[in-house]
């Protein structure tokens, strides 16, 4: 019966899925982590035109610790690491030309949103890749970076684009590090982020 081929080409491929995300994992400081495609029957009445499977990710992030929900098991950095990996691999099996990232460095900092901003840069190679990051360690790897801005405008916002050069790119990545106020030290570090990200 065809659905018992959907269910059988589904477990086949949950596990291609799961071997290649876990291959990400380990770049993105994940390495421990492990991410399992869960395949359930349903009961008969249950099915429909989509077969008689019901689909879940899970995923354990200490060792010796069992699979769980991913939306209740992952942190909110690590949820945004675990999508990333994810779209990744989905990426690769049907190429799409171009990818965007809404803050999928939410919730991590330091060495880890370094990682996330290789994978990202990395990714780049193959495909356009846009970002929205809050984050200076992600920011500094884009080939490309722009300030988006809004500010009051009536009785609603506007939203202002604008373009960095490379003394922008270095002056907005040490606001990002420094806050309101930008020191020389923030403008070093910037200037250091943006040279040890540099191709």
């Amino acid at each position: 019966e065809a659905a018992a081929v959907l269910s059988k080409r589904r477990t086949a491929i949950a596990r291609q899925l799961d071997k290649a995300v876990a291959g990400e994992l380990a770049p993105l400081r994940l390495g421990k982590a492990r991410f399992v495609t869960r395949i359930e029957d349903l009961a008969p009445e249950d099915c429909g035109p989509h077969g008689c499977d019901r689909i879940s990710f899970e995923v354990a992030t200490n060792p010796g610790v069992p699979p769980g929900p991913l939306g209740r098991i992952a942190s909110g950095g690590e949820l945004a690491r675990f999508t990333l990996a994810l779209k990744v691999v989905l990426a690769a099996a049907d190429p799409v030309p171009t990818l965007i990232f809404d803050e999928v460095d939410s919730g991590v900092g330091g060495a880890v949103a370094a990682a996330v901003g290789e994978r990202l840069a990395r990714l780049a190679d193959d495909v356009q890749v846009l970002v929205v990051t809050h984050s200076p360690q992600v920011a500094a790897r884009a080939g490309h970076h722009w300030r988006i801005a809004k500010s009051p405008a009536g009785i609603g916002m506007r939203t202002k684009v604008e373009i960095l050069d490379a003394p922008g790119r270095t002056e907005e990545i040490a606001r990002m590090l420094a806050g309101a106020q930008v020191t020389d030290e923030a403008r070093a570090a910037a200037a250091s982020l943006l040279a040890d990200s540099a191709p």
